[in-house]
């Protein structure tokens, strides 16, 4: 069965790239629309490799109106994959009006131009961010959204504007609905097993495997680990961590979810993607250095603006309702992101 066209927003970056693998091997024609202002065009390159089939490559920022209403008006998207966002925690904490801009101004453009097109399938990028403090360590859906820094909120933000578009749309479009997943990720880490693409961060790393990686092959001297006095296990942040592949399968179903009598009569809903368990940063040092033989130098400094002590997920929803579960263990997390690294000890450079 020939499968319809899928816009990838930010495809060439880390998470987006690996979508667009998936993408084209189940069938999916693939347009990608990238500024390259955080990812490589190389990226796409070796998405093609992978999976031997091409994709659409334009160049440009979901800020331009003019350059994304020529994309719809030339190709046959039916559904919008949407990654481009900035997305480093600390960072937003520094530049707030920029998160802002890029992430919540750039979706409005984005889902204008798409209206306009009369396209209102959307798999948006969220974020477990969204959540505040809570009594309880495990998110489900449900549980009280409270961002605690500026990246977290722009992602609230979007799925508000989001959740408002499509309540407004179902009363005066119901024949074409608005049909929205919002996808929370935890922490993806890992790689594809090729080695040929992953995480190419630019300048020093905000996340925690990228940073391993490069202090592992001796690019960085030293892992800063923010803060040892959380109340946990062992005073680290514990996160819950999944699996790159695994995440962008979600990507899948949640479309699947939307073609679906499920989504008939259009709505938004919000999806955990999360493996539903959480490692510490120590865990995660110590776990590398099992699978790779590598010791990871590290120093614990002070806390970092913006960090919760614990997050992990509750995917019970994304099981039931989208038939998705994570499938690779941190094993295989820390051995894919080893050989991406080794392989590309520069990144796509």
């Amino acid at each position: 069965m020939v499968k319809h066209t899928v816009l990838v927003t930010g495809g060439a970056g880390y998470i987006g790239s690996h979508a667009c693998v998936e993408l084209l091997q189940s069938g999916y024609p693939v347009v990608v629309v990238d500024n390259l202002s955080n990812s490589k065009s190389e990226s796409l390159a070796r998405v093609e490799k992978i999976t031997g089939k091409p994709l659409s490559f334009y160049q440009a920022d979901i800020r331009d109106r003019k350059s994304l209403a020529e994309i719809f008006s030339k190709e046959p998207i039916r559904t919008v994959m949407h990654f481009a966002g900035l997305k480093a925690v600390g960072e937003s904490c520094e530049q707030p009006l920029n998160y802002y801009h890029n992430n919540v101004y750039g979706t409005m453009v984005l889902a204008e131009v798409m209206a306009e097109a009369k396209v209102r399938q959307l798999v948006f990028s969220s974020s477990a961010t969204v959540y505040g403090e809570s009594a309880s360590v495990q998110y489900s859906e449900n549980s009280p959204l409270g961002p605690i820094n500026p990246y977290g909120r722009s992602k609230a933000m979007i799925e508000d504007i989001l959740r408002d578009l499509s309540a407004a749309d179902k009363i005066i479009r119901a024949k074409l609905p608005w049909k929205i997943a919002l996808l929370r990720y935890f922490n993806p880490i890992g790689a594809h097993e090729s080695g040929l693409i992953g995480e190419d961060p630019n300048g020093i790393p905000n996340n925690l495997m990228p940073y391993v990686l490069q202090v592992a092959i001796g690019k960085l001297a030293q892992l800063p680990v923010f803060g040892n006095d959380y109340p946990t296990r062992d005073g680290t942040g514990i996160r819950d961590y999944i699996h790159v592949v695994d995440l962008v399968k979600g990507h899948l179903k949640a479309i699947e979810a939307l073609e679906s009598e499920k989504f008939a009569s259009g709505g938004c809903r919000a999806y955990n993607l999360g493996a539903g368990r959480g490692y510490s940063v120590l865990e995660i040092i110590e776990a590398f250095k099992r699978v790779t033989g590598r010791k990871v130098n590290y120093k614990i400094v002070p806390r970092r603006a913006g960090d919760l002590a614990e997050c992990f997920a509750n995917p019970e929803l994304a099981l039931k309702e989208l038939n998705w579960k994570v499938e690779k263990k941190l094993d295989d997390m820390i051995a894919d992101s080893w050989n991406w690294q080794c392989k590309n000890p520069q990144g796509y450079a």
